[in-house]
């Protein structure tokens, strides 16, 4: 079949050309895991640090491992993660369209255009799928290299069903840059002729993904150091075409430890699994971003970051070779760093639906519980256990009672909230004001430190021995009757 080369040449027209413009290109299988996240990330990134453009590409030629509703995930979670797209699916663009199905008879003309400039070829062999898509291939036995282009195409027209695999030199090597690991070359005998379009005619990733990042304009691809050991075959597809070559940025992997990938399979958290566990956003992206880059100069010393400064430092020179181990705590030390810096109401706003697992006494102001938590909180999860004593006084042993530190035992504790419970009873008004002035005032009159009088108090009042507050911030919230109630439930216990 002779090929319209005039498509071709419209196809070139339509390439945007004059900045940089980079793509997101996830395939639509299931939750983002961290390494997708963090390569969206540093994508958009770079597009926003040189005002360039941000492309997000829906890569779903291979249909067996699609999952329903991964797409609507994939916009969903560059929203929350204000992971802006220039173009897209979902927003359109001069390159459209931006789902890789859509695009299929593209691939087959390119692929096409290939067997006739003599870089690809008919195979006819039989192969299973996964074969196809390994590329697992002894191109030396493989007949249909030497086969002409009119042999091919008549085996072709006569229905036999074949694949069209890129043709690889034998000798020789190939050499690519890469901006994170510098020049690499390697020997062509070492390579295999790799499926480019399969039987059911759909594109392989590894020829898509060239395809697509040439005719969207695309800079910089950026990509996990998987794909390193594939550059070379790309390389020599983007040669084949006389194409240029855009900037390729390897990272280096996000480790769960020093010898194992974070992977689904084994149960390492995905954004989504990170959201649930109590992490805000923010704090997810901001360790995100230095989990393989790092700023340099007068910032280097700086580890927290807005996206908006993250997008004006980021520079692929402070980008590391070496893998990058995921640190729970770390994470967990940036969260807290971010619930503290938030302004208290928009605190109390992500803190109520966590608050109101515990405590569903709507009488209890949830912005009274928050400002207790705010600087003792480091994730969301935290909280239902931390504050559930306020809907409820939990059973507890009269052990609490005794602390040396605040000397208190019992015996000392019996008679602290029997005073108490006389003084907290007339007060004319209940707030913490009054609160902590007739309590601080009636260990004076008892003749004892202030500690050996709130410690019995916080514990008959919450009835654990860890609180979010003091005695007087958990006996305000509280109110006067439920205060009176639990000393006198502890008085009780006591006697």
């Amino acid at each position: 079949m002779a090929l319209d080369h005039k498509y071709f040449e419209e196809m070139e027209a339509k390439i945007p050309k004059g900045k940089v413009r980079t793509r997101f290109a996830p395939s639509p299988t299931g939750y983002m895991h961290i390494g997708n996240l963090r390569t969206a990330l540093y994508t958009w990134l770079i597009a926003r640090n040189a005002g360039g453009t941000f492309i997000l590409r829906i890569e779903d030629t291979d249909q067996t491992r699609q999952v329903e509703g991964a797409t609507e995930l994939i916009y969903k979670t560059l929203a929350e993660c204000h992971l802006d797209h220039d173009e897209g699916p979902d927003v359109g663009g001069p390159v459209a369209p931006y789902i890789q199905t859509e695009r299929r008879d593209t691939y087959g003309k390119y692929a096409q255009l290939l067997v006739e400039k003599g870089h690809a070829y008919y195979c006819f062999c039989e192969k299973t799928e996964s074969e196809e898509d390994s590329g697992d291939f002894n191109r030396a036995a493989d007949p249909c290299r030497s086969l002409s282009l009119e042999e091919a195409q008549a085996r072709v027209d006569a229905g036999e069903p074949y694949v069209i695999r890129q043709k690889i030199p034998y000798e020789g090597t190939t050499t690519f840059h890469d901006a994170i690991f510098g020049d690499i070359t390697v020997e062509n005998k070492t390579l295999d002729d790799q499926v480019l379009i399969k039987r059911d005619g759909l594109p392989t990733y590894n020829f898509a993904n060239v395809i697509d990042d040439h005719l969207m304009g695309i800079t910089h691809v950026v990509r996990g150091s998987e794909y390193l050991s594939s550059a070379p075959k790309y390389n020599l597809l983007y040669e084949s075409f006389g194409w240029d070559i855009p900037t390729y940025v390897h990272c280096s992997p996000v480790m769960r430890d020093a010898q194992h990938k974070m992977s689904k399979r084994h149960g390492d958290p995905s954004y989504e699994d990170l959201k649930n566990q109590g992490f805000l956003t923010d704090a997810i992206l901001n360790y995100v971003a230095l989990l393989g880059w790092s700023p340099r100069g007068e910032l280097a010393e700086q580890e927290v970051f807005s996206l908006e400064e993250l997008a004006k430092a980021f520079d692929l020179e402070g980008m590391s070779k070496s893998p990058a181990i995921f640190d729970i705590e770390k994470l967990t030390h940036f969260n807290a760093m971010y619930l503290r810096a938030m302004v208290p109401e928009d605190f109390a706003k992500v803190a109520e639906p966590y608050i109101r697992q515990s405590v569903k006494n709507e009488a209890i102001a949830v912005a009274d519980i928050a400002a207790l938590l705010q600087a003792r909180c480091e994730r969301l999860t935290d909280i239902p256990e931390k504050v559930d004593f306020f809907d409820q006084l939990p059973e507890y042993s009269v052990d609490l009672f005794t602390n040396k530190k605040s000397k208190c035992n019992p015996e000392v504790a019996k008679e602290m909230l029997s005073a108490a419970i006389g003084m907290l009873s007339n007060l004319p008004a209940w707030n913490q004001a009054m609160i902590h002035e007739s309590l601080v005032g009636l260990a004076e009159g008892l003749g004892v430190k202030n500690a050996t009088l709130m410690w019995p108090v916080r514990i008959a009042a919450a009835g654990k021995a860890v609180t979010p507050g003091g005695a007087v911030e958990i006996c305000c919230i509280l109110g006067k009757e439920e205060t009176v109630r639990r000393l006198k439930i502890g008085l009780d216990k006591l006697a």
